[in-house]
């Protein structure tokens, strides 16, 4: 996923993201605003890592991060028989 999709599905991947940062907030995840460089300030404010480190947390994120899909039920095959 690369951060133009990360954009799209902000509000989708907020449970993921405080999944991942446990000390950021409701607040904090809507104040981002999916800004890539607020994250990394976010992350080096909280957790009191340097922006390379915090940097580093944000790219594995990235990887680890599972697509959210607006329609989460399967499409069902037209033919039941």
């Amino acid at each position: 996923m690369n951060w133009d999709q990360i954009e799209g599905q902000w509000k989708q991947l907020g449970s993921q993201l405080k999944s991942k940062w446990a000390k950021f907030t409701d607040d904090d995840v809507k104040n981002l605003g999916a800004k890539k460089d607020e994250l990394v300030g976010k992350i080096q404010e909280r957790y009191g890592v340097l922006k390379d480190e915090a940097e580093a947390q944000v790219d594995q994120w990235i990887k680890e991060i599972k697509p959210q899909h607006k329609n989460d039920s399967s499409v069902r095959s037209s033919s039941t028989r």
